[in-house]
């Protein structure tokens, strides 16, 4: 599904403009990031939680030539589905 697919559904099921729907879902999703940049965790019951994780510095392998390359550390995005979600999608 994509987004304007999403705005699509949303407009039908709540039975609002495609416009408003629109505003709405780029508003939950401004708000989602602004919370993950600040570090804080997102958790929507019955759907599940968006967190801010750290990686470790690492060496990998460049796959073309097999030499070591360093990996930097960094913070990345994770989503752990909550149980509402999980029993759905079974």
């Amino acid at each position: 599904m994509t987004k304007a697919e999403l705005i699509e559904k949303v407009s039908k099921d709540a039975k609002v403009t495609k416009a408003a729907a629109g505003k709405s879902i780029d508003a939950i999703i401004d708000s989602v990031t602004k919370a993950l940049k600040k570090g804080e965790r997102v958790s929507l019951v019955g759907f599940g939680s968006f967190s801010v994780s750290n990686r470790k510095a690492r060496t990998g392998r460049n796959p073309q030539t097999g030499k070591p390359i360093k990996i930097a550390a960094r913070k990345v995005a994770k989503f752990k589905a909550g149980s509402a979600l999980r029993k759905a999608v079974r």
